[in-house]
């Protein structure tokens, strides 16, 4: 990729909203995945293509103990970008960005990105504490999915305005509300007996979006914290790159003043040279340097 495509890149990157982002970094870590995933079974077979999915899995997913989960601490962030299936990442994704944009008509994005993070951390937790006290939930496989963020993002918006209309193709406007309520009987419905934890971890994400939207309406934000922690952090870091770009340039100016220095010391020597023994004894070198310095004057 040639350095003008990274900077397109790169600036068609940050130009992309919250919303957008976040589903990036969703596509990008199951690209990743997956394509390492088909390389191994292509390459060494199912016995080890498995393997590694379970290794990843153990990395990357909420554990269903908390001892577990206090070692892998970090967990209950990945958790919320990792998937495997294609339809998995194709339904959480879809609905992010549908619900999500009616989402930012009315509140902004910084909100929408909190509010994402705390139904994945309100869903991870809920599957381990399920996991911890009931029985048949002992030992559970690590969580993983968008799942329980996409549907805080969705409940929230639903409670809040419940009554907002949206026009779907032949079936003409219908409110949210009856959206979001056939989005979860389906959830029910499809519920077959061998995904406990993501039924829990989706009621933990759905119970985020719930509480958020009526702490919204009574003039308190329970993202607010999360979103100064944030604010935080990337005023450090930009901080440290601005005082980095300082020094950078007082370097740039040092150097920029020893070249000078050194171009008018080669002037005088230059300018010695024609009193002594006349320009007809200057190298051609000497006199493009006698000249670019002439021009520039």
């Amino acid at each position: 990729m040639s350095t003008y495509n990274k900077t397109s890149f790169w600036t068609w990157l940050k130009r992309q909203s919250l919303l957008v982002k976040l589903i990036i970094i969703n596509v990008a870590v199951f690209l990743a995945l997956r394509l390492t995933w088909i390389t191994v079974l292509l390459l060494f077979g199912a016995k080890h293509s498995t393997a590694l999915m379970l290794v990843a899995t153990d990395w990357l997913g909420v554990p269903s103990s908390w001892l577990l989960l206090a070692r892998h601490a970090w967990t209950i962030l990945t958790f919320q970008f990792t998937h495997f299936s294609l339809w998995h990442i194709f339904g959480n994704m879809i609905m992010l960005y549908w619900l999500g944009r009616i989402f930012l008509e009315v509140f902004n994005a910084k909100q929408l990105t909190a509010l994402y993070l705390m139904g994945g951390f309100a869903g991870g937790l809920l599957f381990t504490a399920a996991c911890s006290v009931l029985p048949s939930m002992a030992g559970s496989a690590p969580l993983i999915g968008a799942s329980a963020s996409v549907l805080a993002i969705v409940v929230a918006i639903t409670v809040y305005s419940p009554n907002y209309r949206v026009s779907l193709f032949l079936l003409g406007g219908i409110s949210l509300k009856w959206i979001t309520a056939i989005m979860v009987l389906l959830l029910l419905l499809s519920f077959d007996g061998s995904n406990t934890g993501g039924l829990i971890a989706h009621l933990g994400g759905a119970l985020m979006g719930l509480a958020w939207a009526l702490s919204i309406r009574r003039g308190h934000d329970l993202t607010a914290w999360l979103n100064k922690t944030i604010d935080t952090i990337v005023s450090w870091f930009k901080g440290r790159k601005r005082s980095g770009v300082k020094h950078e340039y007082k370097e740039n100016v040092d150097s920029k003043s020893d070249d000078s220095n050194s171009r008018e010391a080669r002037l005088d020597e230059i300018l010695k040279k024609i009193k002594q023994s006349g320009y007809g004894a200057l190298t051609d070198e000497e006199k493009e340097i006698l000249f670019s310095f002439s021009r520039k004057k």
